[in-house]
């Protein structure tokens, strides 16, 4: 109990450090966000949610080494997937704001050679393991999967095509993220590195 509150001190003082303050009044003085309550001013400070999971307990040092490869391979996926998310929303925001078709298809195959050139060589280095875990991943920061990101944006053929290509090695364009079922120890792995501990 004595740890539990002492983590919680720590917490709270490294949060209020980490405040913005502003800058001291000629008397020496800070203001400081706060709530009055019955007379007493009590600090308030915004706290980010964080998820707190036990420590993994691994039954052989097989099961040790396949979670540390998984965390590496997450590490090593995790920024593409987030930028694929930032990526699309914003390609579907400017898509959504143009009404002539030929603009649109001009402005997707800019984009696209845009990505190419940014992307292709770090993307070509993954291992077969890693890309499938990309494809859950963008689907996870995306809400939709690979294959309806293709159909959507580039058409069915595209689609279609792309997707021939994934099941020749073994991928499936079409997969979907579970975070609660098959994929909830690549949601503990992603909770853990959000929270610092990884």
């Amino acid at each position: 109990m004595l740890k539990a509150v002492l983590t919680f001190i720590i917490i709270v003082s490294a949060c209020c450090a980490a405040q913005p303050q502003t800058a001291a009044p000629a008397g020496g003085t800070a203001i400081a966000r706060g709530v009055i309550v019955d007379g007493d001013t009590i600090p308030h400070v915004r706290l980010r949610e964080i998820k707190i999971m036990p420590r993994r307990r691994f039954r052989s040092k097989r099961a040790a080494q396949r979670y540390s490869r998984l965390v590496r391979n997450i590490k090593t996926v995790l920024p593409y997937a987030r930028i694929a998310g930032r990526k699309i929303a914003e390609i579907e925001d400017n898509l959504a704001l143009m009404s002539d078709e030929k603009q649109k298809k001009e402005y997707l195959k800019k984009a696209e050679k845009e990505l190419f050139q940014e992307f292709e060589k770090p993307l070509r280095r993954l291992t077969v393991s890693q890309g499938r875990l990309l494809i859950k991943l963008i689907d996870r920061e995306t809400g939709s999967t690979s294959y309806a990101i293709i159909r959507q944006l580039k058409g069915r053929f595209s689609a279609f095509l792309w997707q021939s290509v994934a099941r020749i090695f073994g991928s499936n364009l079409k997969s979907e993220f579970d975070g609660e079922g098959e994929d909830r120890m690549i949601e503990y792995i992603i909770n853990q590195i959000d929270n610092g501990e990884l």
